[in-house]
């Protein structure tokens, strides 16, 4: 099978639209938390903007739920029918549920339909993000040389994290290009028709890409992959996923997305400023996510985790303590980035560990559904938990859970064996 085995210019087109079409998908997903407060009164009936928002956020709850059903279905599809084929189905729903929402006519024009249309787009997008990580996962990782695996996987969440960055840089170019009435009436659709068409263009791109050479030689095998099967036959290394994500995502969804509100609520800066140093710290997040993932590939995945882990139970107290009274934005952002340089031990290089895991026939679905079985649990909860133990009057209660649950990680991380030197994928 060695004639299958892409050349050099192939594989890195290969890796271009896999990631490309990573970068889209979290675009249209964080886009809908960007324009929340544009579109809401356009999908529910007059009356409390609070009603409003909160019936927005449900819908954006049910994507997120569908996330694990996406995972299963998905990544049974991407090891059945190919991880090219996984991959444009994963875009096509995120292409057609960011169309739907661009076009759907408000509350006034067609009633009830409306919300319910919005409802269908966010199943679609769910279904479509679910899918996407592990599709985008095992593509990535199969694909790459093995001298490269680490490096070029991390671009995983470099799109991930790029995807949000442009959502939030449409949003300031709108605001500043358009008035208030003309972004309220008719504005808040442009980027979900951005999205729609972007979308578009990576479909195309993924149509052409190659197929792994992996799944090539496991549909010779005869072995199915399914639900079962996964539980049935890989039992430790589902769990292992789930537990090894699991202080990860919650770190990343704490130190990166609930960070920005932490600096507001608790650490008493304006949205603008704390919007700024989100942005800037992510931005530098993103950048080293390559250089970690490179660095793996050399030294093994395993002390990047440790490190992730030991640093994380070490460090999580005092960097939440001390933002709460910092005041210098230029501080924040230096501890916000401190953060994230620590977690990036985990985001670089989850992806390829999970893969690594698992044989080629079902390995698409055995990344895919414990990673969001645990991201629903902890990673999507992270930002309820923080403002229920702020609400209960306990808010440092919040830092001893993600400490705890990074601890737990860390346990994982210790106990399992090096991917790099243990990879399923070299056996394919």
């Amino acid at each position: 099978m060695a004639s299958l085995a892409p050349a050099r210019t192939s594989r890195l087109r290969s890796i271009l639209g896999g990631s490309a079409g990573n970068l889209v998908e979290w675009y249209d997903w964080y886009a809908y938390s960007a324009f929340t407060l544009y579109f809401a009164p356009h999908f529910f009936p007059k009356g409390d903007q609070t009603a409003q928002l909160l019936n927005a956020a449900a819908v954006f709850a049910v994507g997120f739920l569908m996330r694990p059903i996406g995972g299963w279905l998905m990544g049974v599809y991407g090891d059945r029918h190919g991880r090219k084929a996984g991959l444009t189905l994963s875009v096509t729903l995120m292409c057609a549920g960011s169309l739907i929402i661009a076009l759907t006519p408000g509350y006034e024009t067609i009633g009830a339909a409306a919300p319910t249309l919005l409802v269908i787009a966010r199943l679609m997008q769910g279904l479509s993000v679910g899918g996407e990580y592990g599709a985008s996962a095992t593509y990535l990782s199969e694909m790459a040389g093995k001298k490269h695996r680490g490096f070029f996987s991390s671009f995983q969440y470099v799109t991930l994290i790029s995807g949000q960055l442009v959502a939030l840089l449409v949003l300031l170019v709108l605001q500043a290009s358009l008035s208030a009435a003309a972004l309220d009436a008719w504005g808040w659709r442009i980027p979900f028709a951005i999205g729609g068409a972007l979308a578009v263009v990576v479909f195309w791109l993924r149509r052409r890409l190659a197929e792994t050479e992996s799944f090539e030689n496991a549909r010779g095998e005869g072995r199915r992959s399914g639900l079962f099967a996964l539980f049935r036959e890989h039992p430790r290394e589902a769990a292992v996923v789930m537990l090894l994500t699991a202080g990860g995502t919650l770190a990343f969804y704490a130190y990166s997305i609930y960070l920005q509100k932490f600096l507001v609520n608790t650490a008493g800066f304006d949205r603008t400023t704390a919007s700024q140093i989100n942005a800037a710290a992510l931005f530098c997040f993103m950048a080293i996510q390559p250089l970690a993932g490179a660095l793996s590939d050399r030294i093994g995945r395993k002390p990047l985790m440790v490190a992730f882990g030991v640093l994380g139970v070490l460090l999580t107290w005092p960097i939440f303590t001390t933002l709460e009274s910092v005041r210098n934005p230029f501080a924040a952002f230096g501890i916000m980035l401190g953060a994230l340089v620590i977690v990036t031990g985990y985001t670089s290089i989850n992806a390829v560990v999970k893969a690594e895991l698992f044989p080629a026939h079902i390995r698409t679905l055995g990344v895919a559904l414990p990673y969001a079985l645990a991201n629903a649990l902890f990673g999507g909860t992270a930002e309820y938990v923080a403002l229920w133990f702020k609400g209960a009057g306990w808010e440092r209660g919040f830092y001893w859970y993600v400490t705890a649950m990074i601890g737990i990680s860390l346990i994982t991380y210790l106990k399992m064996r090096d991917t790099a030197k243990h990879s399923r994928i070299l056996e394919d």
